[in-house]
């Protein structure tokens, strides 16, 4: 199939999961006809990472979570396209949507790639991260569960740091090395690789779940 072609609706259906009206956390098994992990990506973007993760890992499921519907689409057309079976796809606001539609304990991974930074302060109320949502970040993991972060904001970084460091049951460990990428896809996003084609540093943290809050 060549590239650009779009694919009718209802072959991206299997891949477009039902938000609930009311909240009612998800049934994995339903979702994905079987019992696999579970990592959620919030923010998928055009679904690079879904992309790469879901083939390298036919053994996990991966659930994305996107606000805009356009962004919804065009990667279940990418993703129909591969026949990944394992990838599924909400379109939500994801800090309602880890609140109402997500259990606790029982996601593998979270992962929180190159969020919109909104630089103005007074639309600093609109960011994805607040201490609401690293506690529901917290709160959906399973004990060993990891949180993977990414942005290239320094400013928005820290703020961030802070957040997880105030979680009680995450604790940071260290950051896998950053492999060279060896072709324009092999990078984790297309944030990514704009910010390192523009020399921008990239910054990363990786925190892990106890299976009780941590001693001080």
């Amino acid at each position: 199939m060549r590239r650009g072609v779009r694919l009718p609706l209802e072959q991206l259906a299997p891949y477009l999961l039902t938000v609930p009206n009311s909240p009612t956390p998800l049934d994995w098994l339903a979702a994905f006809s079987n019992s696999n992990p579970v990592e959620i990506e919030v923010g998928f973007g055009k679904g690079l990472f879904l992309l790469t993760a879901a083939n390298a890992h036919p053994e996990v499921n991966f659930l994305g979570i996107e606000i805009e519907r356009k962004y919804q689409l065009f990667t279940a057309n990418r993703v129909a396209k591969r026949g990944l079976a394992n990838v599924r796809l909400a379109c939500a606001d994801a800090r309602a949507f880890l609140r109402e539609c997500v259990a606790a304990d029982c996601v593998q991974a979270v992962h929180v790639y190159f969020p919109d930074p909104w630089w103005k302060r007074r639309h600093h109320k609109r960011r994805l991260w607040s201490a609401e949502f690293a506690a529901e970040c917290e709160r959906v993991l399973r004990p060993g569960g990891r949180l993977f972060v990414a942005t290239d904001v320094a400013e928005y970084f820290a703020v961030i740091s802070a957040l997880l460091e105030a979680c009680p049951r995450l604790r940071p460990v260290a950051t896998p090395a950053v492999k060279q990428p060896a072709h324009d896809l092999d990078f984790l996003t297309n944030f990514e690789r704009k910010s390192l084609r523009a020399g921008k540093p990239v910054y990363r943290s990786l925190h892990e779940k106890l299976g009780s809050p941590r001693k001080e």
